[in-house]
């Protein structure tokens, strides 16, 4: 039976299950019970604290899990990163009050709060930065008011919190985030209920990144039609009953839909649709 650490609340804990149901798994719980078992997929969901997952992964307790790269970084954790799951998007930057005219370079010396103790001290080396770096387990915004602080090094999704508490971020970030699925080993992707947990989810990922589109076009534009929506390998072109127009159905980028729309129209498309994929596999 396999065994898969997830989020046990906040929205990481709700994008994770959300996916993983997508894709066909029984991983929602009634109450507040720790294991979720889908038996037809003979797989033990377990709801752990993010910051946890990955050493209870990197230490073999659990097979996968699901967690933020930031996490997974400060964990020291030694995992493997099987694939990103394009939710919980985030950057990790320093941050210091707003006017202060602190540059990262500025920072030598200062006291910098964090929640992500080994991530701030792997790239303090990197800037060759020598910084008594002070551990807080939340609310690291407030921490320079409160004098306990110089500036910060934190999670960053909107800044909207950084803002309210009168800070600015400064300097590139130091890690694009986002939430991961990591394995406790590499060869354990050659597991068959691995395979196919982790193509279900990219048939899941791929399906919210296109949509199907269809439309009716005349015969004479079918040609300038299909360079619009070129599809995948190629898009489908079936004949009507009326002979001078053909129906075409491609599968096109979420994005783009509505430019491709306005072009099609141009050309002499009518009965255009565009409807969501609920998975695909490419």
């Amino acid at each position: 039976m396999l065994q898969m650490a997830i989020p046990n609340k906040g929205a990481l804990s709700e994008d994770a299950v959300r996916l993983l149901q997508e894709a066909g798994y029984r991983c929602s719980r009634s109450g507040r019970e720790l294991i979720v078992r889908d038996q037809a997929n003979e797989i033990d969901f377990v709801f752990l604290r993010p910051r946890d997952i990955a050493l209870y992964v990197g230490n073999g307790v659990l097979d996968l899990g699901i967690t933020g790269r930031d996490l997974e970084m400060d964990s020291g954790a030694a995992v493997t990163e099987v694939m990103p799951l394009e939710f919980g998007r985030s950057r990790f930057c320093f941050a210091v009050p707003k006017d202060s005219g602190l540059t990262v370079e500025k920072l030598d010396g200062l006291r910098i709060a964090t929640s992500y103790p080994e991530l701030l001290r792997q790239n303090l080396e990197k800037f060759g930065l020598k910084c008594p770096i002070v551990k807080l387990d939340g609310a690291v915004e407030i921490s320079i008011r409160l004098g306990v602080a110089d500036a910060i090094a934190d999670v960053v999704e909107s800044g909207a919190t950084l803002k309210e508490a009168g800070l600015a971020v400064i300097g590139e970030p130091m890690l694009h985030s986002e939430a991961v699925l990591v394995s406790r080993s590499a060869e354990l992707a050659d597991r068959p209920e691995v395979h196919k947990l982790v193509a279900r989810i990219k048939g899941i990922l791929v399906a919210r990144t296109y949509a199907m589109i269809e439309y009716d076009i005349p015969r004479a534009s079918v040609e300038a039609a299909c360079r619009i929506t070129p599809g995948i390998e190629a898009p489908t072109v079936s004949p009507l009953s009326n002979p001078d127009w053909v129906a075409v159905k491609a599968m096109v980028l979420c994005k783009q839909c509505n430019g491709i729309m306005d072009e099609l129209y141009e050309i002499g498309a009518r009965g255009i649709i565009v409807t969501d994929i609920r998975s695909c596999r490419l």
